[in-house]
C-alpha cells in the first residue's frame, strides 16, 4: 500500500510540475551582438519555474522578431528582457542631418553621431562645422532633432 501511495505521489507531483512549467522562446542558433532576430532563429522550450529564478525573461516570440541582440544569445537559453533592443536607426560615427526648430524657424546642419540609437533615443552628435557636441532625439527617418537646452 505504501508503494502504491508513493507511486501516486510521484505521478501527481510530476503532473503538477508539468502543469507549472513555462514555455519560453529561445534561440535555435547562436545570435550575435547587433544581429536582427528573424522568426526562423527562434524556437520554444519548456522550463521548470524553479529553474528560472526571479529574472525577467521574454515570454513571447513576437517580442523578439525584428529586434536586435544586445549580447550573444545562446541556443536553448531563455532570453532576458534587457538582452534585446530596437534596431538602430543611426549608427555611431554616421553622418546625420541635425534639425533645430524654434518658433517656425528651422535650421539644418550635419553632424557625426557619437552613439548608436533607435528612433526616440537621445544621442550626442558632434557638429561637423563647429565641433560642438549637441544632444538630440533620433527621428524615424534617421535625422536628429535637437532638444531644448542643447
Amino acid at each position: 500500500m505504501r508503494g502504491l501511495a508513493a507511486a501516486l505521489l510521484v505521478l501527481a507531483s510530476a503532473h503538477m510540475a508539468a502543469a507549472e512549467e513555462r514555455r519560453l522562446p529561445v534561440p535555435a542558433v547562436s545570435i550575435r551582438v547587433g544581429e536582427v532576430i528573424r522568426d526562423d532563429m527562434i524556437t520554444e522550450r519548456a522550463f521548470a519555474p524553479n529553474l528560472l529564478g526571479v529574472a525577467m525573461f521574454i515570454e513571447g516570440r513576437q517580442v523578439l522578431v525584428g529586434r536586435m541582440a544586445r549580447r550573444t544569445l545562446l541556443p536553448g537559453q531563455p532570453i532576458p528582457t534587457n538582452a534585446v533592443e530596437d534596431p538602430w536607426t543611426v549608427a555611431r560615427g554616421a553622418m546625420v542631418k541635425v534639425v533645430v526648430e524654434d518658433s517656425g524657424l528651422s535650421i539644418v546642419t550635419y553632424g557625426s553621431a557619437m552613439q548608436s540609437g533607435a528612433a526616440g533615443a537621445l544621442i550626442p552628435v558632434r557638429n561637423t562645422d563647429t565641433g560642438v557636441i549637441i544632444r538630440g532625439i533620433v527621428q524615424p527617418d534617421g535625422t536628429v532633432k535637437v532638444v531644448d537646452g542643447s
